[in-house]
């Protein structure tokens, strides 16, 4: 299993603090089943930043630690950049990271309870540039979550998205685990991913939601987000199913 969202890297962020704490993720991730991680730090969340060739460097020395520790797991560079307006001239300068650094996918995060005006023109510059923008946990959005038809939009328009392991089992919440799923079966995400930060209230729980999806809508779909992961980090085309827009009954208990 490959996890594409991972705060994985040491005293960088809200993730690990130290080597030591990076160990112990990389050995619960294993017990999960995954074997490859895109470490993603935040960057420019008006509380970290993390440039490209910074994060290339640290990601460079897990992985020699790792080994010297016969841990058996990959760590590939990312980078979680809050969305900004000058994000396009980032990329041209190399400041921003697109997933395991060559490939066309850009892990965006949208600010927990807005959408900023210009997100979709931004977004659209980003794929006329040949970058495809990958939404992170949109499920935690309070903006989307009670307008998901801004999400249908931006799925609509080539964007992707991805949700969290632990919305999805309720860890953030009914409301959020609720609009998880329905994004799910909208055909509004492509990926699953742990945003795991540590080994305790912010593990990684993939292993537990991919069986929770597989019982509710089969092992097609697992198939699919296990295929786009792939892809992913290879830098291949991700096609998703048509997306559908959310569509709620007034009484759902969502509120």
């Amino acid at each position: 299993m490959i996890d594409i969202h991972c705060h994985i890297l040491p005293g960088v962020d809200d993730g690990a603090r130290t080597m030591e704490d990076s160990i112990a993720m990389a050995r619960s991730a294993i017990a999960q089943g995954i074997h490859t991680i895109v470490a993603t730090p935040h960057h420019r969340n008006n509380q970290f930043d993390n440039y490209r060739v910074d994060i290339m460097s640290r990601v460079d020395e897990l992985n020699r630690k790792l080994r010297e520790e016969n841990i058996q797991i990959d760590i590939l560079p990312g980078q979680e950049i809050r969305i900004y307006g000058d994000l396009i001239d980032g990329v041209i300068t190399e400041e921003i990271l697109p997933v395991n650094s060559n490939t066309p996918y850009i892990l965006v995060e949208l600010p927990t309870s807005t959408v900023p005006k210009y997100t979709n023109k931004l977004l659209n510059n980003l794929q006329v540039e040949g970058f495809t923008p990958v939404i992170v946990h949109p499920e935690r959005n309070s903006e989307l979550l009670t307008k998901p038809d801004k999400l249908y939009e931006l799925v609509k328009s080539g964007v992707l998205t991805q949700v969290t392991a632990a919305s999805l089992l309720g860890k953030f919440g009914k409301k959020i685990r609720n609009f998880s799923h329905e994004i799910v079966q909208s055909n509004l995400t492509h990926l699953i991913a742990s945003d795991a930060h540590n080994v305790g209230s912010r593990g990684f729980l993939m292993q537990e939601a991919i069986e929770e999806l597989e019982e509710l809508y089969g092992t097609n779909l697992i198939y699919t987000y296990h295929e786009n992961a792939e892809k992913l980090i290879a830098g291949e085309t991700i096609i998703g199913d048509i997306p559908e827009k959310i569509v709620r009954k007034k009484f759902f208990g969502i509120f």
